[in-house]
């Protein structure tokens, strides 16, 4: 039977290369979306993979989805926690509810989904757990301290879990990728893309795609000797 995978913010950009690469891979798979129902809607009829929206930041929301998800296609196997936002300004003008809210959703938003996921991962003896953090999370980044904090904690938070899980079958590993094109990247100006671009070696944008395989092998059953790493995908930005 095929194990089932979940992958939160997974209607777009990264998060639906991600969905739409493991369930071509063989497995049964559910995508949690926050807000866009026609980008949900659009995304299903296309792919065929069945949507399901509550906020990650909700820990009871969360819970509740994923007992959803596992009546629905069996217990989730693989998790990968892609959901994330921005509110970005200076520190000195950033407001405290601008970093609540980030920290909420892309941190706390990982312990919400990862939290009620765990049990059952121990008792069936495997897990994975794919943890989508940034470049930013790495290096930091200016006008980005509550992003960038938020990253940098689902790093530990992974590194954490990954002691914990060990003994039982279940990896933690995290993914930082760099700039990548997708429809929020392809927005910024044609001048700061550029920009953007001339500080990557390899000289263009990161792919979707390129993400989505590191996921399929980091859920794999022969990825299973490697846990609580890294892997940094953005073009030689940033050499960590």
């Amino acid at each position: 039977m095929a194990r089932t995978a979940l992958v939160t913010g997974g209607t777009r950009g990264i998060g639906a290369a991600i969905a739409t690469a493991l369930k071509a891979a063989g497995y049964q798979v559910a995508a949690n979306y926050g807000g866009n129902d026609d980008a949900a809607k659009a995304f299903s009829d296309e792919t065929g993979i069945r949507t399901y929206k509550w906020s990650v930041a909700d820990y009871d929301a969360c819970a509740d989805g994923l007992g959803r998800v596992e009546a629905d296609l069996g217990p989730v196997d693989v998790l990968v926690n892609n959901a994330g936002i921005t509110r970005d300004a200076p520190f000195h003008k950033m407001k405290p509810e601008q970093w609540r809210e980030v920290i909420d959703t892309n941190l706390t938003g990982v312990f919400n989904m990862t939290h009620p996921a765990w049990p059952g991962m121990r008792e069936r003896g495997f897990g994975r757990i794919i943890t989508i953090s940034s470049i930013n999370g790495q290096k930091g980044q200016f006008g980005q301290a509550n992003y960038a904090a938020s990253k940098a904690g689902d790093l530990g938070l992974t590194k954490s879990l990954a002691q914990e899980g060990a003994g039982k079958g279940i990896t933690a590993n995290a993914i930082c990728p760099g700039y990548i094109a997708t429809d929020m990247v392809m927005a910024v100006p044609e001048k700061v893309r550029e920009a953007i671009i001339g500080q990557i070696p390899v000289g263009r944008l990161g792919e979707p795609g390129e993400i989505a395989r590191c996921v399929v092998f980091l859920a794999s059953d022969e990825a299973g000797f490697i846990t609580g790493s890294t892997i940094s995908a953005n073009g030689g930005q940033y050499l960590a």
